[in-house]
């Protein structure tokens, strides 16, 4: 009798043992974590470039705490801290889960970090297996960190060349990883947790790819990037936002008696972001009494960071802090992002910085 006909026998034999041929239906995620003080906001979040909303939110009582739920096909999740930094990735699948470990609290900027990346998943073999593939990313760290000691005191064009060698390296060993997966949706997962956000050379990464890894969910994120539609020509999304002083106002009246207004998505740790501000004031300064106007909102975690960048840069024009979303609804990936749109709220440009954005004003002002 063949292996496979032997198990159809015995499963059969025992109906009333009928789990034995059916895989769990949902997912129990347990987690023991020393080191959390009671009442912590434990999160899930969706692995992705897009600053998503979590999918379940939970508190700690006694460093325990439990999530349940459906996964229709297998989700790559990030476990966080509300308001915190540090992150544990895992793959959420309809079994068993536990999460264990032991964390500390180092405040960064006034907002703790935890470590949670040494948290032990068990019960999960598509985790091992993320955690595996994954594992790249710790043999560059060490690289880059061997590369720095080396060229620490070498001439400025030493160190140059050194750099772009390391970044040949992580190309090279990304793009093997993610070749190595094409036949399914680990390889554009990959792509995606390889990286911040995407660039033009990384289209005939997806191109290589199997129909079956493109048509499944991380393929079509991936091909949404890669390819946007664009909104350059189209109303952008409406919101209402709210000031440091809790005052509501909506997109249509910031734009109001406006003939254009830029919508600028940036963070106080977000270094391009606040280089670009001297230029902003600038063309502020230009164009304000023209009909331009400027509308900062920012992805800041923590008030008191968004409100200390606020008093040392001493923005002239509407600032709010995204409290509900914005920048996913505007589908933001990495910041700085600029949205130029008109009095109508119809986009006329995005993201321009520095003397391309000046040279586009200047051509909408004449």
């Amino acid at each position: 009798m063949k292996t496979r006909d032997l198990f159809v026998t015995v499963c059969g034999s025992l109906a009333f043992l009928a789990a034995c041929t059916q895989q769990p239906d949902s997912y129990t995620l347990t987690g023991h974590i020393e080191g959390l003080p009671d009442g912590t906001h434990v999160q899930l979040v969706p692995v992705s470039h897009d600053i998503s909303q979590p999918l379940a939110d939970t508190v700690t009582v006694n460093g325990h705490f439990t999530f349940t739920g459906t996964a229709d096909e297998p989700r790559a999740v990030l476990l966080m801290v509300k308001d915190a930094y540090g992150s544990r990735r895992l793959m959420l699948e309809n079994t068993d889960i536990e999460i264990s470990g032991t964390v500390t609290a180092t405040p960064i900027d006034k907002t703790a970090s935890y470590n949670l990346e040494a948290l032990t998943v068990s019960g999960s073999p598509l985790s091992a297996r993320y955690d595996s593939l994954m594992s790249v990313r710790q043999y560059l760290d060490s690289l880059y960190e061997a590369k720095n000691r080396q060229y620490k005191d070498a001439p400025r064009e030493v160190i140059e060349a050194a750099d772009q060698r390391f970044f040949q390296t992580v190309d090279s060993l990304y793009y093997a990883t993610v070749m190595s997966q094409k036949e399914s949706f680990w390889a554009p997962l990959l792509m995606i947790s390889f990286t911040n956000y995407f660039t033009e050379d990384m289209k005939p990464w997806y191109e290589a790819l199997a129909d079956e890894a493109k048509n499944s969910h991380y393929g079509q994120m991936v091909k949404e990037e890669l390819y946007p539609a664009g909104m350059v020509g189209t109303a952008v999304p409406e919101f209402t936002v709210k000031d440091k002083d809790g005052k509501e106002m909506t997109l249509a009246s910031l734009r109001e008696g406006k003939k254009y207004v830029l919508i600028d998505f940036w963070a106080s740790w977000c270094n391009p972001c606040r280089k670009e501000i001297p230029n902003l004031k600038n063309l502020y300064k230009q164009y304000g009494d023209k009909g331009f106007q400027i509308v900062s909102i920012s992805i800041d975690k923590q008030k008191a960071d968004w409100e200390k960048a606020l008093k040392e840069e001493q923005l002239p024009w509407p600032n709010f802090l995204d409290d509900t979303s914005i920048a996913s609804l505007y589908k933001v990936k990495f910041v700085p992002a600029m949205y130029l749109i008109d009095t109508d709220g119809v986009m006329v440009a995005e993201n321009l910085r520095g003397e391309a954005l000046a040279k586009k004003l200047a051509e909408l002002f004449q």
